[in-house]
């Protein structure tokens, strides 16, 4: 089954240079959104939930399944 990554992040952001990594060592494609504006950043993060105040942040198939953490337990469970 392909999957749908997006990973959404932000300039100078370790945790999210980590996650891509990540994808990469698992050759995994995925499409990158960088939001670098503080207002573009917040207006995101409202709209993903109150809980959400970090990049990166990561979709996987129109699903929200958080940050590194997030994307490392999503991967274990779907066997990659």
């Amino acid at each position: 089954m392909e999957l749908k990554i997006v990973v959404y992040s932000k300039s100078a952001c370790p945790q999210c240079e980590s996650a891509k990594m990540v994808l990469k060592s698992k050759s995994l494609a995925f499409e990158e959104i960088k939001i670098d504006g503080e207002a573009e950043r917040m207006a995101f993060y409202e709209k993903c939930g109150p809980s959400v105040r970090q990049m990166p942040q990561i979709f996987i198939n129109d699903q929200r399944v958080g940050g590194l953490a997030g994307l490392q337990a999503a991967l274990t469970q779907l066997g990659r």
